[in-house]
């Protein structure tokens, strides 16, 4: 459990990071039903509405989700993981599987849906586009925060995570969109 929780901290940010190892934490607890502690007198603490994103559930799940399916192997219009990827075909996978949204089409489909966003505001499962073929909105990755992204490249032949500020993938940016609120 540790060396997840390190490999899952490596990968995410602090907050999604914390999330990803208290889902698994809670996946890997015994069936039992806890004891019921005594109630406290403490005041409650009140969490502000604008500290939890709307959507940040929904978007950590994709990117746990993606996360998961890493060293799958590439095939283009691959749409399961038991066949192979390509990069619209695991989105589509991943979005489907792990929020329930059912989304189709190529990267050039998926990046006309959604809601576009500056680069600055990209959250954990939001997607990123880039013009790798000389076709804008050629290529498409999943956002996993701290600057990094998992795609099915086909020149690597499986599934990875980069950065955007690699030297390939940078100049290739074009645009991000989020499907959450």
């Amino acid at each position: 459990m540790l060396s997840v929780h390190r490999q899952v901290r490596r990968l995410l940010p602090t907050s999604t990071a914390w999330l990803a190892c208290c889902l698994a934490a809670c996946l890997a607890a015994c069936g039992t039903a806890p004891e019921r502690l005594p109630e406290s007198n403490a005041p409650a603490i009140a969490v502000p509405a604008q500290a939890v994103a709307p959507g940040a559930e929904k978007g950590s799940e994709v990117a746990i989700y993606a996360l998961g399916l890493i060293d799958t192997g590439y095939r283009f219009g691959g749409k399961n993981p038991a066949a192979g990827l390509d990069c619209s075909g695991m989105v589509t996978y991943i979005f489907n599987h792990a929020a329930g949204l059912k989304l189709t089409g190529s990267a050039a489909d998926l990046a006309r849906k959604g809601r576009q966003i500056d680069r600055s505001q990209l959250r954990a499962g939001d997607l990123v586009f880039f013009n790798t073929e000389h076709r804008s909105f050629s290529h498409v990755g999943i956002y996993i925060g701290d600057g990094r992204f998992v795609h099915a490249p086909a020149t690597n032949g499986k599934v990875h995570i980069s950065r955007l500020d690699n030297p390939y993938f940078a100049p290739r940016f074009e645009m991000a969109r989020a499907y959450f609120n």
